[in-house]
């Protein structure tokens, strides 16, 4: 999350009029996150979240998350359903760029996440697969194999201003992970963007999933990847075993994984930590001035990419 588009009085006033939702009284943006631009929206009935879609967000591809979010809420999965206008629609403009008001959740995000928390994560996650398989739509994941390449491209030339001998690693590195990616998976719908400050908790317990706005339709198993990445490594990179069989175990008790699904794992962590290593690099040689957000360091996942180069299957993650 992130602010890049800021809105007038007047023109917010006749945005929210657009809705059921009563009288602005609030409203403050929320400078996380590097995609979309967000804002508090107070009203005196209550509190919602108000995004607007900025450049990186396709607007073809809205109706599948705003879709995607009322089907998950509609069968119980802890997300914010959209908001719909007094004409019935939820997908609409401001400030000459696409927007959407969604419910807003309580809770916070963890800072330093424990055990337990990733154990609530896997079981949320696992939850929320199965929600998904009778969604109608699908998408394809525009950051998998054939966006690494394209960001690779775009990156290549400069990789070596934040590492040295960073950019034969990432080449070498995406020539061997591409030629040997899983393409027979189980599939369906992932948040593929699952990180701690996207999930919400009352204590340990989990009160909301957020940040739909890279989900699509690839391997369930990569999904669950995204996570080890992104909740079972310390601050320091190093990786914490047992956070990673708690969530493993929380999802597989939820929702089986397949035998080639587990073998898959390290394969698939590694394309993840590439995925969120191009990415971060991406935004570190591009940055936008004025923006209320600070660009991640992409080193941390060139640390967890060798972590999952080196060891030698799913048991180095807490499995028997």
């Amino acid at each position: 999350m992130a602010v890049y588009t800021e809105i007038d009085d007047d023109e917010l006033r006749s945005f929210v009029a657009e809705y059921d939702i009563g009288t602005v009284t609030g409203c403050k943006g929320i400078a996380e996150g590097v995609e979309n631009t967000n804002y508090l929206l107070q009203t005196d009935r209550g509190s919602f979240i108000l995004t607007i879609y900025e450049k990186r967000v396709d607007p073809n591809d809205l109706p599948f998350f705003l879709g995607l979010l009322d089907h998950l809420a509609n069968r119980g999965v802890p997300c914010p359903p959209t908001i719909h206008g007094r004409d019935g629609i939820a997908l609409r403009q401001v400030a000459g760029k696409p927007a959407a008001v969604v419910t807003f959740l309580q809770g916070i995000w963890p800072k330093r996440p424990n055990a337990t928390h990733c154990a609530e994560v896997g079981a949320a996650l696992a939850r929320m697969h199965l929600a998904g398989q009778d969604f109608a739509q699908t998408r394809h994941n525009a950051l998998s194999l054939d966006g690494w390449a394209q960001l690779v491209e775009a990156t290549v030339d400069r990789a070596d201003e934040v590492a040295t001998g960073l950019r034969a690693e990432i080449t070498a590195e995406f020539e061997d992970i591409s030629s040997h990616w899983p393409l027979d998976l189980p599939t369906g719908v992932i948040h593929a963007d699952l990180f701690p400050d996207n999930v919400f908790f009352m204590g340990d317990k989990l009160t909301g999933l957020i940040d739909f706005y890279f989900a699509c339709t690839d391997a369930l198993a990569y999904d669950l990847a995204i996570c080890l990445n992104a909740w079972c490594f310390e601050r320091g990179a190093e990786f914490n075993i047992t956070k990673a069989r708690r969530l493993l175990t929380a999802y597989r008790e939820v929702r089986p994984v397949s035998e080639a699904e587990l073998a898959a794992l390290p394969l698939l962590a590694r394309g993840a930590a590439l995925r969120f290593l191009l990415t971060r690099l991406y935004d570190w040689l591009n940055q936008v001035d004025g923006a209320m957000v600070k660009p991640k360091d992409p080193l941390e996942y060139l640390h967890k990419m060798r972590f999952h180069r080196r060891i030698g299957g799913p048991g180095s993650y807490g499995l028997d």
